[in-house]
């Protein structure tokens, strides 16, 4: 009964074996290589098509292909198809591996699947029964199918699958790597299956272009979340009783302290991943039910990143530029956490290193190393503050100088007096908008001369997610959601969204870009600062003179399909609330 079924599986490679002549006819192989296929065919028991491909004569598309032509049965490149998530929910992983499918779409009571093998009786049968829809197949090359359920059912299934393969494995137990009587095992020995289960998640994330990696301890299991593109995803969860050997082998790999399970630590660990360069951050942290990680992956091959791919607009981009000439001063560029301000400032420093200027920084820490920079670290414990590092770089002969935060009085007076004395200084402070960081300055106590003649410019920013181009579709939006941002639905009017697909996990949207504004103070500006104007007072004199909000930049590139009002909605606050933490003018009274 097994063996009808592994030939009713084949139908259309046995089909092959008719249409050999017809593959030389099109010039897909020569005669000599049916003939080496056919006597092989016979030698190996085996279907014409299945010695083609394992003889390299032809490959799966392309066999693919012509068996779509000669059955009838269209072909799709999943690739660049976009697959309705909620079809793919009807079934599981096990399934899509073992027919060799993937679901498509539905129309109505009709489910297009994609198949290696769409004459498959017995398959499309059984597909049937579990769907219990009619069935309309399509063909697709295997190696494409096995991408996409990989894609499709992602990492999850895959760390799951490799712990269900170390759990039955009883030769090979996971160990906890941190006790003392496994302090010297290898990779060949017992720590074998934790050194597997670790290396399988950081390979996963780094694939998925994750920011970030948390592993978090839980009461009955261990919890595995991926940032992508500023979102947590659930990824896996392990065995409560992997959470130990986990941690153990993540402090290994960083050189902490596997015995202190009391405080918590940091380390970095520098790996080879796919012929990349990584630098992974460590940080430890003891919860309840034992030790969480946050792990940040820093992707070295990204450092040698150009203003030009962080989404400016060409006039605030040459905006930009021109303020990076000046000789001195101090340039701002402020945004919540996680909103790229360290990127924006190393893709600074590539503009301006052009090897004619002594560039010195203090950061925390250094994320990535740029070449003919010198670069240091904050580190507390030695004394080594933002404060006390900026001391001894100003005896440095710097003439450029990066501050990685300006946390405190001391911090923001030291880079102004360095402003001040002929250097450019550059640093980040965490503010919602750009007239919202002089208001931050001067509430650390800087003197508002001081600040309005060494201020260059301020540059804000936030990051949005794009619509993913391979789902990308035209849609007409919604008036409500644009009326949110004062525009009305026009004739004509057609915006871009992302369907969701393989390549977004479903989302919609694919990478992030910049919203950027950037305030250069003019002289009515500096006014303002001189006497402690409001933010609002400043946002007004910054539009005036031709600062473009990151609420306009949102809608430009909204309107031109690069992201969403929805996605917008979600990341910008509404401009017409005042922001928590700045001052505005009091509202006036007309009460008699």
């Amino acid at each position: 009964m097994e063996v009808t079924s592994e030939k009713e599986s084949v139908l259309s490679l046995r089909l092959l074996d008719k249409l050999g002549k017809r593959l030389v006819e099109e010039g897909l192989i020569t005669n000599e290589q049916l003939q080496t296929a056919s006597q092989e065919k016979k030698s190996r028991r085996q279907h014409l098509g299945e010695v083609l491909l394992e003889l390299k004569f032809m490959t799966s598309e392309e066999l693919n292909q012509f068996i779509a032509r000669h059955l009838g049965i269209p072909h799709v490149d999943l690739n660049d198809y976009s697959i309705d998530p909620k079809v793919v929910a009807l079934f599981d992983e096990a399934t899509a591996r073992k027919y060799k499918m993937i679901p498509l779409f539905q129309i109505e009571d009709t489910v297009t699947i994609a198949m290696a093998d769409p004459v498959d009786v017995f398959a499309i049968d059984q597909i049937k029964s579990i769907a219990k829809l009619k069935i309309e197949p399509v063909v697709a090359s295997e190696e494409a199918i096995s991408r996409t359920i990989d894609s499709l059912f992602g990492s999850k299934e895959h760390l799951q699958g490799l712990v269900r393969e170390i759990e039955a494995d009883e030769k090979q137990p996971l160990v906890d790597l941190g006790k003392p009587e496994a302090l010297e095992l290898t990779e060949d020995g017992l720590g074998g299956p934790t050194v597997k289960v670790v290396t399988a998640i950081l390979d996963q994330a780094v694939k998925e272009e994750a920011s970030d990696i948390h592993i978090e301890p839980e009461k009955d299991k261990l919890r595995v979340r991926f940032r992508v593109d500023g979102f947590l995803y659930d990824i896996s969860s392990f065995p409560e009783h992997y959470a130990q050997p986990i941690v153990s082998r993540i402090k290994i790999l960083a050189k902490l302290d596997i015995g202190e399970k009391r405080k918590p630590q940091d380390g970095k660990i520098h790996l080879n991943i796919s012929g990349r360069k990584i630098d992974l951050r460590i940080s430890t942290y003891p919860v309840v039910h034992g030790e969480k990680v946050a792990i940040r992956i820093l992707d070295l091959t990204k450092a040698q990143v150009k203003l030009e791919d962080l989404g400016f607009s060409l006039e605030t981009l040459e905006k930009y530029k021109e303020l990076l000439c000046v000789p001195n001063g101090i340039i701002l560029v402020t945004g919540p956490t996680g909103s790229g301000k360290t990127t924006t400032l190393y893709a600074t420093l590539n503009f301006i290193n052009t090897g004619g200027k002594h560039i010195i920084t203090i950061e925390d820490p250094v994320e990535y190393q740029l070449n003919n920079l010198s670069q240091g670290q904050v580190d507390p414990k030695a004394g080594m503050t933002f404060a006390n590092a900026l001391r001894s770089i100003l005896r440095q002969d710097p003439d450029i100088i990066m501050v990685g935060e300006i946390r405190d009085h001391e911090t923001a007076e030291l880079a102004i007096h360095a402003a001040l004395t002929g250097h450019l200084v550059f640093s980040t402070l965490h503010t919602n908008d750009a007239p919202g960081a002089i208001v931050r300055l001067l509430d650390t106590g800087v003197e508002p001369y001081l600040l309005s003649s060494s201020l260059r410019g301020v540059l804000a920013q936030r990051l949005v997610r794009k619509v993913c181009v391979k789902c990308s579709e035209v849609y007409i939006p919604d008036t409500g959601i644009l009326s949110n941002f004062n525009l009305t639905q026009k004739a004509g009017l057609e915006l871009r969204r992302g369907k969701g697909c393989l390549a977004c996990r479903m989302s919609g949207y694919k990478g992030r870009t910049g919203l950027l504004e950037l305030l250069v103070p003019n002289e009515e500006i500096s006014e303002l600062i001189n006497t402690k104007a409001p933010t609002n007072r400043l946002k007004e004199a910054a539009l005036k003179s031709g600062m473009k909000s990151m609420h306009e930049e949102g809608i430009r590139k909204a309107l031109e399909g690069i992201t969403t009002f929805e996605e917008m909605q979600r990341v910008i606050e509404d401009e017409k609330k005042d922001h928590t933490g700045d001052r505005v003018d009091p509202p006036s009274s007309n009460m008699g």
